[in-house]
Parts: C-alpha cells; structure tokens; sequence
C-alpha cells in the first residue's frame, strides 16, 4: 500500500475527514494505488484522493503563511502607531512662567538696570572722577545717590535670590511629573519628547542661576564701586582742607540759647 505523507500543519479536520472516510474502502486501499473503483456511477481513485489531500494541505499551509503574515504586518503597524503618538503632557508654558517671572526680576532693577549703556551713564556721573570745584552740597548728594544705588542693588540681588527659590517647588513637581512621563512612555516620540521638556527645565534651572549670579555679582560691583568712589571723594576732601587759603577762621560759638 502506497503511503502519503501528511504535512504537519493539516488541520484537524483535514485529519479527520482522511480518518472518516467508510470502512467499505479499507480493503480497497490495499490494491494497487492506480487501481479503480466502481460503485454504480462513482468511479473512486485512491491515487487522485490522496493528491487532492496533499494539495487541500499545501493550500491550507499557505493561508496559514498569509495569516501570520497579515497578523506581523498589523503588529507592525501598531507599534509604529505607538512610536509616532504625542506626549500628551507639556511643561513649556509652566517653565516660560518661570523665565519670565526671573526675567522681570531683573528688568525691575533699581536706578542702574541690566543695559550696558546705562552703567555707562550712571559710572560716569556718580562713579566717575571727582571734581575739585565740585561743592559740598553735591558731594554729599552724590555719595547719598551712590549708597541708594548700593542699597537698591542689594535688595534686587535678594529679590532674585527670593525668585529663584520660589521657583524650586514648580520645578521639582515638573521634574517628577516628566520622569513619570518618560518612564511610561509608549513610544519612542514619546520618549524623545519627554526628554526635551526635561532639557527645558534643565536650561531654565541655568537661566535662574545666571540670574542668580547676575544680580549678586551687580551688588558686589556696587558695593566695590561705592567703596572706591569714596575713598576718591575722601582724598578730594581732605586736599581741599589742607589746600592753603582762609583757612580756620575762628568765631563766636553759642551754646544753650546763649547762655555761658
């Protein structure tokens, strides 16, 4: 008897309609495989049954073929889904919040703002050189005028400082919330753009500290440039009370409304 091998991927009723054909034809599979059967009008042929079986299988395997392979082509096809899917959280307006509300820090310095031009101007008429012909009365509203500058600049160099911190809270909130974004994230647009916005915080932690500095450093020049321009007003002072002329000239002095 002439055996047909059975493709492994046949389905289970492809194997049980070979099981379930009638025993009548049991004795029949044991001619020749190229003989025939009559039964009336039906004319039976083991060796085309057995082709037929064959194909009906090479068939059923490549359906299967085309099904796993419509099912790797759909997988493919969610995953690049996930890979183009948007973050859907953004931390740029709350981080924007920040560097303006640091930025408007710093344009509301005292009588010398962040602009070149404009210490230029203020070094030249209160730092600059000291005047022998300049008056006492003007001595002295300059050194006030520089002092004010000094102090001004101390409270704009702790009113940043008192920004900056305040802006410590929102970024650590942000900073948890985009960690949390980019660990779940889905996709690899996802991933890349939770990692930008944690860029963007980084740059704007850097632009408070440059603010930081920024201000402190403007005080500590402040404070240098008061101390310098008074030791000049002092040695201008002192040169024109030793500079000979009238001199002490002395007076009568009243004391107690007068009375001795």
């Amino acid at each position: 008897m002439t055996r047909f091998p059975v493709p492994r991927i046949a389905s289970a009723s492809v194997i049980a309609l070979t099981l379930a054909m009638p025993i009548a034809f049991s004795p029949m599979l044991a001619s020749p495989a190229h003989a025939l059967f009559g039964f009336g009008d039906i004319v039976y042929d083991p060796t085309n049954h057995a082709e037929n079986l064959l194909t009906a299988a090479r068939t059923l395997e490549q359906i299967n073929n085309q099904i796993q392979q419509l099912q790797n082509e759909a997988q493919m096809l969610i995953n690049q889904a996930r890979n183009l899917a948007s973050l859907p959280y953004s931390s740029l307006q709350q981080l924007q919040q920040n560097v303006q509300r640091t930025q408007q820090l710093l344009n509301q310095a005292q009588n010398i703002a962040f602009d070149v031009q404009t210490v230029d101007q203020a070094f030249q008429q209160k730092y600059g050189d000291i005047s022998l012909s300049a008056t006492d009365t003007q001595l002295v509203a300059d050194a006030r005028s520089r002092w004010e500058n000094t102090v001004g600049g101390l409270q704009d160099a702790m009113r940043v400082q008192a920004g900056v911190v305040g802006n410590i809270d929102a970024n650590r909130t942000q900073m948890s919330a985009l960690v949390g974004q980019s660990q779940g994230a889905t996709g690899a647009l996802q991933a890349t753009q939770a990692g930008n916005q944690l860029l963007a915080l980084q740059s704007q932690q850097l632009s408070d500290l440059v603010a930081l500095l920024s201000a402190n450093g403007r005080s500590e020049a402040l404070i240098e440039a008061e101390r310098a321009t008074a030791a000049e007003q002092g040695r201008i002072q002192r040169e024109r009370f030793l500079t000979p002329g009238s001199g002490y000239q002395p007076g009568n002095a009243q004391m107690f409304n007068g009375n001795n």
